[in-house]
């Protein structure tokens, strides 16, 4: 197996862990009364419901919920909007493609993806369980099940025992160094990729060093990895061969369970962000590229962000990759940056960005009205 264990998945770096709030019946299921439509990668957990709960409004008719700064993503200019203004639009999305810095885009939603979106590094140390009063061994036996399959997943398919000393922070990174060969027949094993990276150390903390023959065949592999994801990223069964999918199935309805529909409850907020023209999804993860990936595959979350949306804030840090992500959409977006951790919501801060932080499941539903009422 590649890489060195949790370690290598990120999401319990420095900033991940929140305040804890009070803890969580442990027979309390959260539910939304209209769950996604039951798929491979939207299901839900059948069981109680709870109803929404009325808007979350302040006297002066704004949203309420758990922001960290007096910005608003609806303020007139003198705080979210504040630095990020300017730019160009023309055309709309359609489809749901990956809008370009030009297009008719209105707000970034730029996600947190471990602790945020997904329960994985918590389920693995047990905080998860404790915290909520939960079963911790079967919430620890999932959570290394899931690793395994991460890990497996990412060396089959993905690369990773090759890539994981040449990460790169977005998958069109090396594009450039491509040449567009047909790649129908070509046989990554046998290449010497992977022996010349060993005996050359090629790969250095600030970026890929490599002749112009390696650099290609890098860039090959980064384009097939696009290629499996945009396949696959609806049918994950597909990929994983039906003993492995049902093995992943049942893991991940088990997680559903120990988490009281943590998925779900974020799934839903994406789909509706997803639905919106004017808007899209972005996740910036200090996870290295290739597991977040393989994570954003195994959790269903393929058909809410494509892979031109997720970033890697492994090398470079994730102030460093809003600033990326501002001189592709442009400054006339507003940003709003939602996640679990102090990292995220520093770089925000730095960027003067709202940040709405995820600490449990009633800020994820507070979120869902937000969005519903429109605030956001």
């Amino acid at each position: 197996m590649a890489g060195t264990g949790a370690a290598a998945l990120g999401g319990g770096g420095a900033g991940s862990s929140s305040t804890p709030s009070s803890q969580v019946p442990s027979n309390h299921v959260y539910q939304l009364s209209s769950p996604p439509s039951t798929s491979e990668n939207q299901f839900t957990q059948p069981g109680l419901t709870t109803s929404p709960s009325p808007p979350l409004k302040t006297e002066n008719g704004s949203s309420k919920g758990p922001w960290s700064n007096s910005a608003s993503p609806n303020s007139d200019g003198a705080s979210a909007d504040s630095k990020v203004r300017g730019g160009k639009s023309r055309g709309r999305r359609q489809n749901n493609p990956s809008p370009g810095p030009e297009n008719d885009l209105e707000r970034v939603f730029i996600w947190d993806l471990d602790e945020t979106i997904i329960i994985f590094h918590s389920l693995m140390t047990g905080t998860f369980a404790q915290r909520f009063g939960k079963d911790v061994p079967r919430g620890v036996t999932a959570g290394m099940r899931m690793e395994e399959l991460i890990f497996s997943l990412s060396d089959t398919h993905l690369f990773f025992n090759d890539l994981e000393e040449c990460d790169q922070v977005h998958i069109d990174d090396v594009s450039s160094d491509d040449n567009g060969q047909d790649l129908s027949n070509y046989n990554f094993a046998t290449d010497g990729f992977h022996a010349a990276a060993t005996n050359a150390n090629l790969c250095l903390a600030t970026g890929v060093r490599g002749g112009v023959d390696w650099m290609r065949k890098l860039a090959f592999r980064y384009r097939r990895i696009k290629e499996i994801y945009s396949s696959y990223r609806n049918n994950v069964g597909g990929l994983l061969g039906p003993q492995k999918r049902e093995q992943w199935l049942e893991l991940r309805s088990e997680i559903e369970a120990l988490t009281d529909n943590w998925l779900t409850l974020a799934l839903k907020n994406l789909a509706i962000i997803n639905q919106r023209s004017s808007c899209v999804n972005v996740i910036v993860s200090t996870t290295q590229l290739v597991p977040i990936l393989a994570k954003v595959l195994l959790y269903g979350l393929g058909g809410v962000f494509n892979i031109e949306n997720i970033y890697s804030a492994t090398k470079i840090g994730k102030e460093s990759c809003f600033e990326r992500i501002v001189s592709r959409f442009g400054r006339k977006c507003t940003y709003v940056v939602i996640g679990d951790g102090r990292d995220e919501e520093a770089a925000a801060k730095q960027m003067n960005w709202p940040f709405w932080r995820i600490s449990n499941h009633s800020d994820l539903m507070a979120f869902h009205h937000a969005l519903l009422e429109e605030y956001l």
